[in-house]
């Protein structure tokens, strides 16, 4: 290992091929762009048939560069788009495995782009920053092109990090991920390590790192409730049927309380309350409505009351209604009692909730409200639990000093609202923990037209995983 001033195999010590790997960052910026640019032309949308070539162009690109990088790659067929795993063996005493995906989300509106979604170009951004605009640019191709830059990095300077790699690049994560079941149950041998690193997720803000010590988990359900045999007409019928839109719309404003929290019962019995010294640090950042809510034309927090707005979105359970839908929505206008109405729900979970008991404890709540001559039916669309790193891991408290060498401040440890249900793979079926380390910021217009990528994220994101690499051995 070569940490600190340990003896590296080249005979450089590890602070001086840390050195030297850095020096290569700065001075391959500009060559490091230009492959990054030349992976963002590739149009490897996922959810559309039509750019199936696309994925597997990008993934013989991704597994090109592997290679070129001394990794041996391989792509590996699945139900769907391939899979590319590459890996160096050079005897390191740990193996981090590193995730990331090459599959981008589709362009629509196209209308709103200001240049054409896959020829990346140079944009400004806020403050005067240089950004790189184009689809995949945060999302996931310029985040994870900083890792394996890095990678380039320390081949550059003539060593190579101080622990194994496995580079493992998926081309389904907008579409759900359908196929990687498959690929953990026939081919996990290959994704063995000691540690996960994943960097699809963002900074505090554009001069502040931050690690993702806790992701929230999620389940999908969908209800339908069901009243007349037929849709009716609502002068003859209307004041004496059942109307399945009034009774789901009961049903889903009890679930919800004045005060902010889900009235499931049973909801809360398995959440965990997050470490006092941590919600004392979600204090000191002072997240507030002016900051968070303001920009999306919002004012009031509208989750627990007793809770503070940072809490509400990163450390607490959620029930939101996605969609409700029912009867006519057509133009115009069509007097009817429908005979059926639906709602998508999503419930965002936190540890140690398990989805399935969620997801039974819902639909009970449902049935217990159901009045005479209705009936519901339920489906699913999946589930994952939570995800939460220990505060004491030594892999957490080396990644946040390497941040903090690179970045001059201490990194946040924050929650994410979101889910991202791989580490939850990554623990569940390899028995690893999973650093989630990302350098997107708010503004990148992920999913959305003119998405961008600031380079000081790119190089500086590039800077900090040599640091991590180090630090990790």
């Amino acid at each position: 290992m070569t940490a600190g001033g340990a003896q590296a195999k080249d005979g450089l010590s590890g602070e001086a091929l840390q050195r030297k790997a850095l020096d290569a960052v700065d001075a391959g910026l500009d060559a490091s762009l230009a492959r990054l640019f030349g992976f963002l032309r590739i149009p490897s949308i996922s959810t559309d048939p039509a750019h199936k070539g696309d994925c597997r162009a990008a993934a013989d690109w991704a597994a090109a560069t592997l290679t070129d990088l001394g990794l041996a790659a391989t792509v590996i067929p699945t139900t769907g788009h391939p899979v590319v795993v590459g890996r160096t063996d050079t005897g390191a005493a740990r193996r981090v495995l590193f995730y990331g995906h090459y599959d981008v989300q589709p362009v629509d509106p196209l209308e709103l782009w200001e240049t054409p979604p896959f020829e990346p170009r140079f944009g400004a951004g806020a403050a005067g920053r240089r950004t790189i605009v184009g689809r995949g640019a945060s999302d996931d191709k310029g985040q994870l092109l900083t890792f394996l830059e890095a990678l380039r990095a320390f081949r550059a300077a003539g060593g190579a990090p101080p622990v194994d790699v496995t580079v493992f690049l998926e081309g389904e994560e907008e579409c759900g991920s359908p196929s990687l079941p498959g690929f953990f149950a026939a081919e996990a041998d290959r994704l063995k390590a000691d540690l996960a690193l994943v960097c699809d997720t963002g900074m505090w803000s554009a001069t502040t790192p931050s690690i993702t010590t806790s992701l929230r988990g999620i389940l999908s359900v969908e209800v339908t409730v069901a009243g007349p045999s037929r849709d009716l007409h609502s002068g003859l019928y209307g004041g004496a049927a059942r109307n399945p839109i009034h009774v789901l719309a009961d049903i889903l404003a009890a679930a919800r309380g004045a005060d902010g929290r889900v009235a499931i019962p049973g909801f809360y019995d398995s959440v965990r309350e997050m470490p006092q010294e941590v919600r004392e640090a979600w204090a000191r950042l002072a997240l507030g409505p002016e900051e968070f809510l303001k920009p999306v034309g919002l004012s009031v927090p509208a989750g627990e009351s007793d809770r503070m707005l940072i809490e509400q979105i990163q450390s607490r359970p959620t029930m939101e209604v996605n969609g409700i839908f029912g009867g006519y929505t057509g133009e115009g206008t069509k007097t009817i009692i429908p005979s059926k109405a639906t709602a998508k729900i999503s419930f965002r979970l936190v540890a140690d909730q398990d989805p399935a008991q969620i997801a039974t404890a819902f639909e009970a709540f449902v049935r217990a409200r159901l009045p005479a001559d209705c009936s519901a039916t339920f489906s699913g669309h999946g589930g994952s639990r939570a995800f939460l790193v220990d505060p004491a891991s030594p892999d957490l408290a080396h990644a946040a000093q390497a941040l903090r060498e690179e970045w001059g401040v201490a990194p946040v440890m924050v929650g994410s609202g979101g889910s991202i249900p791989i580490v939850g793979q990554f623990k569940s079926r390899l028995g690893i923990d999973t650093l989630l380390i990302g350098f997107a910021l708010d503004d990148d217009r992920i999913h959305s037209p003119n998405e961008k990528y600031d380079v000081t994220s790119f190089h500086k994101g590039t800077r900090s995983w040599v640091r991590i690499l180090q630090a990790l051995g």
